[in-house]
């Protein structure tokens, strides 16, 4: 592997794997910092191969087409955790791969991921893995019901889940979900969902954005406000689970962690839900909100560059544009104060994230 001189010069190419609208927004921020950026994505209608100086269309295991990549770049970044394992090791024995593809493994399957977050004494649901009908059967009795069942690979927005409750028909739901490695979760009665984005740097610091509160609509994000309306222990013991999960991982990067907070007694318990090993939708304030974004976050730490301290400029609210919602960006964008980010979708579809609407509020 052919290792780069740390920082990065403004002369780098930055890789990165996936064009979406995460790999769009990067990019602008690698830009701002003078860095050129390649996207590797088989999607020819990928928002991100807009606004880079090359791309590369082409399947994720075409190793041809990896290998001039990897020639062309300097260090190599993804904008979504389901990069095939094959795709990552390949690269990280040409060009750095930053996050480590390790992590890549653990959170790329739930009940590794579960099982990582509960080895480091953080609370999640209560888990169960099942691999078969009569495994699900036995994981019901430990686990209890009402719970959710879920594929342990490739489920985001809701996808790839299903409640069970009382009288339902657990068997019918294992059959339906694919007869796959499933994962059985704890339904969690929670008070409020929140998420942590951090930042760790190369050489180990750490810095967190402000806690978030989020509200989903059909198991979207669609609102995340900052901050949080949550006690300052709450906001604390967010933190410190954030910039733990950080630490184990040796992450270098940003990536969020998505939490519940559940009421205990007078107190209240932070429980984890999910790690996305990436920038993340609910950071998406930080762009017009703090005084440095996640994206830019993101690539100064993957360029071997300082962090930014984040300092938030008020009471942010963003609201992600779903579907037909992109029709109303000529509203948005005559509402004084709001900042419109769209992305450069053609195709709308329901709950598919078009842009977003940030507001900043003076507190």
């Amino acid at each position: 592997m052919t290792a780069p001189r740390w920082p990065l010069g403004p002369d780098a190419t930055i890789g990165i794997l996936g064009g979406g609208q995460l790999g769009r927004m990067l990019a602008l921020a690698a830009a701002r910092l003078g860095f050129k950026c390649h996207v590797f994505c088989p999607d020819s209608h990928s928002p991100a191969f807009d606004v880079v100086r090359s791309v590369t269309e082409a399947d994720y295991l075409d190793f041809a087409a990896l290998d001039r990549f990897a020639a062309d770049v300097d260090v190599v970044t993804y904008e979504f955790e389901n990069v095939p394992a094959e795709t990552a090791t390949f690269l990280s024995a040409r060009k750095p791969v930053l996050p480590d593809p390790k992590v890549l493994a653990i959170t790329q399957d739930r009940l590794t991921e579960k099982e990582f977050v509960t080895a480091l004494g953080i609370g999640t649901a209560t888990f169960a893995g099942v691999d078969s009908p009569e495994g699900l059967t036995a994981a019901l009795k430990s686990v209890g019901q009402p719970a959710v069942l879920k594929t342990r690979r490739f489920g985001y927005d809701g996808k790839g889940q299903l409640m069970i409750r009382n009288g339902g028909d657990p068997i019918a739901m294992f059959h339906d979900l694919g007869g796959q490695p499933l994962i059985l979760e704890a339904f969690v009665p929670f008070e409020r969902e929140i998420s942590v984005v951090a930042a760790r740097a190369r050489d180990g610091r750490i810095e967190c954005f402000d806690v978030i509160e989020n509200a989903h609509a059909d198991h979207i994000l669609k609102t995340s406000r900052v901050p949080a309306a949550v006690t300052p222990a709450v906001a604390a013991e967010a933190r410190r689970i954030a910039e733990t999960i950080a630490q184990a991982f040796e992450y270098v990067g940003v990536l969020a962690v998505e939490m519940f907070v559940v009421r205990d007694g007078a107190s209240h318990t932070v429980l984890v839900n999910e790690i996305a090993p990436r920038v993340h939708n609910s950071g998406h304030w930080t762009i017009d909100g703090a005084s440095v974004s996640q994206f830019e976050q993101h690539i100064r730490a993957v360029a071997g560059l300082p962090l930014g301290k984040p300092i938030r400029r008020g009471r942010v609210e963003m609201i992600n544009l779903l579907g037909d919602e992109v029709e109303d960006a000529a509203k948005w964008l005559a509402t004084p104060g709001a900042a419109v980010h769209l992305y450069g979708k053609t195709a709308v579809r329901p709950g598919r994230k078009m842009g977003h609407v940030t507001q900043v509020f003076p507190e």
